[in-house]
């Protein structure tokens, strides 16, 4: 009976440890959420590709709204008849990114890898000439990509790529190369001529995505992606881009940013460096990054080690 009764308290005495235990290791894992810049939950990338001339006028609505652009230019094509010169880039795009879209917009799977490299590389390489800055993103000639177009463009300089396979949701990309966008300018309006109700549709499905955005409370990236061709000399359709950009501009809870500085900031906080208690932690980066611990937020910048709160 004691034998029965010892090995009884030494399992309670066994299992109070490690409760207690498991109550500490509960305690050390409480999440760090990370959050944009300035603490914002919401992020908004604007993203037009082609380098068509009505680019002039797109920039020139988005600069009237404090928005910032992300345009992805055929370096080949610059000077063309309804392209932008090469002159003129520079200065047109102050205080927006440009990036590669390959210097000829070939559909890039049907390419050999030299080939897939010659588009890449050449493209990145002029459009840095006319820029005079390094030029780190991306996005795919019609969208067109496969793991052989990936791996091809892997060491080449280019940290994300973007697809227009439209997610219809506000994830931040799993995979920068394989970066899916949340919704094309006016979901699929306007794609069929003479569809009036079609067209309707879908811009109900485009703000209804909008909307939903702008009232979510979770940690949010919006990401549309268009071509100023397609607004063409259409009034109806421009006064639809401004109306859009009305409705997501001058909003104090979204983070406004180009791609690559999105790129830039995820990879700052990922690469803070926390204790195994989560008391302190180190940036290393070279961007004061804003997360939230157990309900606080907190800021850290470069180069730095604070103290967090239990």
């Amino acid at each position: 009976m004691k034998i029965i009764l010892l090995a009884f308290l030494l399992i309670f005495s066994l299992g109070t440890v490690l409760g207690q235990t498991d109550t500490a290791i509960a305690k050390s894992g409480t999440p760090i959420e990370m959050l944009f810049p300035q603490g914002k939950s919401k992020a908004l990338i604007l993203s037009y590709d082609d380098g068509r001339t009505e680019d002039r006028q797109l920039v020139q609505m988005m600069n009237k709204y404090g928005l910032i652009g992300t345009f992805h230019l055929n370096s080949n094509k610059l000077g063309a008849d309804g392209y932008l010169t090469k002159s003129e880039i520079k200065q047109l795009f102050v205080g927006h990114e440009i990036s590669v879209h390959s210097a000829n917009h070939p559909n890039l799977t049907t390419l050999s890898k030299i080939d897939i490299v010659y588009e890449v590389v050449e493209d990145r390489k002029e459009l840095e000439r006319l820029m005079v800055y390094p030029v780190r993103g991306m996005a795919y000639p019609f969208g067109n990509n496969n793991e052989f177009v990936i791996d091809a463009i892997k060491g080449l300089g280019i940290e994300y790529a973007r697809t227009v396979d439209d997610t219809y949701t506000f994830k931040i990309p799993e995979n920068f190369l394989k970066w899916h966008p949340t919704i094309h300018q006016f979901a699929k309006a306007y794609f069929e001529q003479d569809k009036p109700d079609n067209d309707k549709r879908e811009l109900e499905s485009f703000y209804k995505v909008i909307n939903d955005f702008i009232g979510t409370k979770e940690l949010a990236l919006l990401d549309v992606w268009g071509h100023s061709w397609e607004m063409s000399n259409n009034p109806s359709k421009w006064n639809e881009t401004e109306k859009f950009f009305k409705l997501v501009a001058n909003n104090s809870a979204i983070h406004y940013t180009t791609q690559i500085d999105f790129v830039d900031y995820i990879n700052g906080f990922h690469s803070l460096k926390f204790s195994v208690e989560k008391n302190m932690v180190t940036n290393q980066s070279s961007l004061t990054i804003f997360f939230r611990k157990g309900g606080k937020s907190y800021s850290i910048s470069p180069g730095k080690t604070i103290a967090l709160s239990n």
